[in-house]
């Protein structure tokens, strides 16, 4: 009966326990299977589903702060486990106190729950050196709505480039001078920028610092980014699909890959996967660098003229 009741315990939504001794959910930072909650007194933590429906956490603040709910009043209150259980019998029934509603946290494999954890550890980037200087990306384009919580920077000055599928944060690009890697445990999704209302434009690029090129040589504030990270793997149609789909009517999406072979099979990706929208309204054209291989060399190189789309808008057809 004991086993059982601890079992119970670890089932109890950390989250709702959390908010009762005073922290918030940071909606930003949270996805469908991982939550990050705030407490006034500086605390972060990650909040978790393991597979056996057992809630976890991570404090973001100290490596060894992490484990369950038990672990968690334990690290915070410096009680015996049987204070434990008087704290936490009343939470099997109902809530000792009121909590805000919290939607249903999807499980989650332990390699996802350490790339999001490592990845809350990292800083959001208002300024970083190796885009400003070796990559030409100007700080306001950093900081700015579009682009905001989309770069950030680890503890190495890595350039870090979040990716996302159907259920959040999975995995994330690093960059930096002579290098480019992807997160241990992580898988490709999509790098995007935030989606805003009046939206009428989404461009797909190569690369996140690709896209972002892009968006310095063809300012529009009325305009989405989204890089694949080079050769697409098969989940990522799908996510290209579902990002065109979210477009409001009578939009335009551009395939802006580098300008060889690459990028042409690249641009026929995304060509049928908006096509699989099965949506009339939306239009397809392809833009590609002239004079270079791709839209960073082209932000470096500003004396060269902007390109022009090498393929008139057209309407798609359902296939």
């Amino acid at each position: 009966m004991s086993d059982d009741e601890l079992g119970r315990f670890k089932r109890i939504d950390l989250r709702a326990y959390a908010a009762s001794v005073g922290y918030q959910l940071d909606r930003r930072e949270s996805w469908k299977g991982s939550s990050v909650l705030r407490h006034p007194n500086g605390d972060k933590i990650i909040v978790n589903r393991g597979t056996d429906g057992h809630y976890v956490y991570f404090s973001v603040r100290d490596d060894d702060d992490n484990g369950s709910i038990i672990d968690f009043i334990q690290r915070r209150n410096r009680v015996s486990l049987g204070v434990v259980r008087k704290i936490l019998r009343p939470w099997i029934g109902l809530p000792p106190v009121p909590v805000p509603a919290f939607p249903a946290l999807h499980t989650t494999s332990k390699d996802r729950i350490r790339v999001q954890t490592e990845f809350a550890k990292m800083q959001d980037v208002p300024r970083h050196p190796y885009l400003e200087r070796e990559r030409a990306l100007p700080g306001w384009l950093l900081e700015s709505e579009r682009f905001a919580g989309r770069i950030r920077i680890d503890a190495r000055g890595n350039a870090i480039f979040p990716h996302f599928d159907a259920e959040g944060l999975c995995g994330h690009e690093i960059k930096n001078k002579g290098f480019t890697g992807f997160s241990s445990g992580g898988s490709k999704g999509l790098w995007l920028s935030h989606e805003l209302p009046g939206d009428n434009r989404l461009v797909f690029c190569e690369s996140s610092i690709d896209a972002l090129s892009h968006a310095v040589l063809f300012p529009d504030q009325h305009t989405r980014y989204a890089s694949i990270g080079g050769k697409p793997n098969p989940t990522q149609p799908e996510l290209i699909r579902a990002a065109a789909a979210r477009l409001p009517a009578g939009s335009e999406v551009a395939g802006a890959m580098d300008a060889d072979a690459d990028g042409a099979k690249l641009v026929a990706v995304v060509r049928q996967a908006v096509e699989l929208t099965g949506r009339d309204d939306l239009r397809f054209v392809v833009q590609e660098p002239l004079g270079f291989k791709d839209w960073n060399d082209q932000l470096r190189d500003r004396q060269q003229p902007l390109c022009l789309p090498v393929a008139q808008p057209s309407a798609l057809k359902a296939g």
